[in-house]
């Protein structure tokens, strides 16, 4: 895959994920604008990238505001003279339950995700369309935003949101030949060591250990290396028919998720009172409820 010419943003690409990406993209061929909130991470991801012989420049700015999201497409400007990628990557999480939840909590959460994806991708697509060449938003979305998780109202919010914009930029885009699509990764990280039924893999990895099969298949559970690929096609021109799609992977499996549709339809003539559908429910609603959370597979030797 040949990205050459091509130049990208990539949004909290200091560590984990965003620097697995950033790299892939700097491997294929694109200069990269690397991004973190902490200056020296920030350099130090750029430097590794430059003396693998790509091309990069940092970013050290918290992403959220409109000013940080402008200051990043000036920098691809002015470094290396137009913008063909947004990677929307940058994350934290506040993890509480609801009752527990604070203010501060929601609103940082969906500050760096929500408001963060929003004020990029806007300026990113006012450059796009200057040059009149079409582009690339990659959002990045979460299994919690497709399930829901315990403990993560803010998080799950706003990783859901983030699929949506997908769908609706897919729509007002399209004639501008710019595509957004939403990658829902699954990858070892520092994020994921918090996760408890991951953890003992993530453990592993850092010790030095093949990643198990069932790990890599029934979890799609791996390195954040595994996830870059994807970053990359959608990045390239090989994917210029892929758009408002989510898209999943982690370990051996990518996945196309569907989108959200009615599953069950009955109608009462005049409308339904609320006794009508109590009475309905049990039989004609009920059996299709959906489940709440991912089900995950219990390991072998469990």
């Amino acid at each position: 895959m040949d990205l050459s010419g091509k130049v990208a943003i990539v949004t909290g690409s200091g560590r984990g994920l965003g620097l697995a990406y950033a790299t892939a993209l700097a491997a294929a061929g694109a200069a990269v604008v690397v991004n973190d909130i902490d200056a020296d991470v920030a350099e130090a991801a750029a430097a590794e990238i430059v003396a693998a012989g790509g091309q990069a420049v940092a970013v050290a700015a918290a992403v959220g505001s409109s000013e940080t999201a402008q200051q990043l497409v000036d920098t691809a400007v002015t470094s290396f003279g137009r913008l063909d990628v947004l990677v929307a990557n940058a994350g934290v999480l506040r993890d509480k339950v609801l009752w527990k939840m604070t203010d501060e909590d929601f609103d940082l959460v969906t500050q760096v995700h929500l408001k963060g994806t929003f004020t990029c991708a806007r300026a990113a697509v006012v450059r796009m369309k200057e040059q009149g060449e079409g582009g690339r938003l990659i959002l990045i979305g979460s299994p919690a935003g497709q399930y829901g998780n315990f403990g993560q109202t803010n998080y799950a919010a706003a990783k859901a949101g983030i699929v949506t914009f997908a769908k609706v930029w897919a729509m007002e885009l399209s004639r501008d030949k710019i595509t957004a699509n939403a990658v829902v990764p699954v990858a070892a990280t520092a994020m994921t060591a918090t996760v408890p039924f991951l953890k003992p893999y993530v453990d592993a990895l850092e010790a030095g250990e093949p990643m198990p099969e069932f790990a890599r298949r029934e979890l799609a559970f791996g390195t954040p290396d595994d996830v870059a690929g994807l970053v990359v096609f959608l990045a390239s021109d090989a994917s210029a028919g892929v758009n408002g799609q989510a898209i999943g992977i982690g370990g051996d499996r990518l996945s196309l998720y569907s989108h959200p549709d009615q599953i069950v339809k009955e109608y009462a003539s005049g409308g339904w009172s609320a006794d009508a559908i109590a009475e309905a429910w049990d039989d004609k609603f009920a059996p299709s409820q959906q489940s709440v959370g991912e089900k995950l597979p219990t390991p072998p030797s469990a």
